[in-house]
């Protein structure tokens, strides 16, 4: 398998995750979601700036999950 990362920076992960355990893991992975759905959401507003933020929200919800929200 082909890999960027060195053999010393691979160690060094898997021991920060080792020390993380397995809640630490967790939280880290929702706060990458959450920051990774607000760099989709300011990339939307910056191409779209004509939508509202319910809008915005929809739009994410299409484009993660391929499907329609429906209107309240």
């Amino acid at each position: 398998m082909i890999s960027d990362t060195t053999v010393e920076a691979a160690a060094f992960q898997t021991e920060v995750h080792r020390r993380l355990g397995g809640v630490g893991r967790f939280r880290a992975a929702v706060e990458m979601s959450e920051l990774a759905r607000e760099l989709a959401a300011a990339g939307l507003r910056a191409r779209r700036p004509d939508l509202n933020e319910e809008e915005v929200r929809r739009e994410l919800v299409r484009q993660l999950y391929d499907f329609r929200v429906p209107r309240r």
